[in-house]
């Protein structure tokens, strides 16, 4: 379910190029391939919009789906995933997002979709159901898996409504370096670089 959008100059440059990215091959065999009015119905119940009244808009639920979906793809930190948004095209058409209104989820709103998609153990559903569908399409392989380890870094401040630092987060060590965030291990398919499984954990060190 492609969503409309008006492009801005880099994106329409992108779209209409002869030689399409393998980010962008990739991007439009999801797009094609995954069951979104599934994945909708299944967050639908849990997102109650935050009312307009007096601030901005809040963003559509499936431009929220499709960047959870691109931060998962791409292993990309809450920040990162907001700067990627505004630096690469091929994500904004994916998210659908319209950068003529100049409106991009910031970092903090990506990062309670997606406190919203694990409470409620949807974020489960959705990567077994992107595997499933993948699968059936022939073009998830699991002839391999790498297994990679890194450290998702969370804000330390308790500058926020609770006046608490996240209990899910811990101190974590990599090499001589503190960090305060989550140990994640990512199993990702040796042939095709797709991300097929997500284990956080709240260990002390990392190697």
């Amino acid at each position: 379910m492609a969503i409309p959008l008006q492009l801005g100059f880099a994106d329409y440059e992108q779209t209409y190029a002869k030689k399409k990215t393998r980010r962008q091959i990739f991007l439009e065999q999801m797009e094609a391939t995954l069951p979104w009015d599934l994945f909708l119905s299944l967050i639908r119940p849990v997102y109650h919009q935050p009312s307009a009244k007096g601030g901005r808009p809040p963003f559509p639920l499936e431009v929220m789906l499709r960047s959870h979906l691109l931060q998962q793809w791409f292993t990309l930190s809450d920040p990162l995933m907001e700067e990627m948004l505004i630096d690469t095209p091929c994500f904004r058409r994916f998210a659908g997002i319209d950068m003529i209104d100049g409106r991009i989820p910031d970092e903090t709103t990506i990062l309670n979709f997606r406190h919203l998609l694990e409470e409620h153990r949807i974020a489960e559903q959705l990567l077994e159901r992107v595997n499933e569908s993948l699968i059936e399409q022939g073009l998830l392989l699991k002839q391999g898996t790498i297994l990679d380890a890194t450290i998702i870094n969370a804000p330390s401040s308790t500058k926020n409504k609770t006046g608490e630092r996240d209990p899910e987060m811990h101190s974590v060590a990599k090499g001589n370096q503190w960090f305060f965030g989550m140990r994640c291990h990512i199993g990702v398919d040796a042939d095709s670089g797709l991300v097929h499984s997500v284990l956080s954990t709240a260990r002390t060190c990392m190697s």
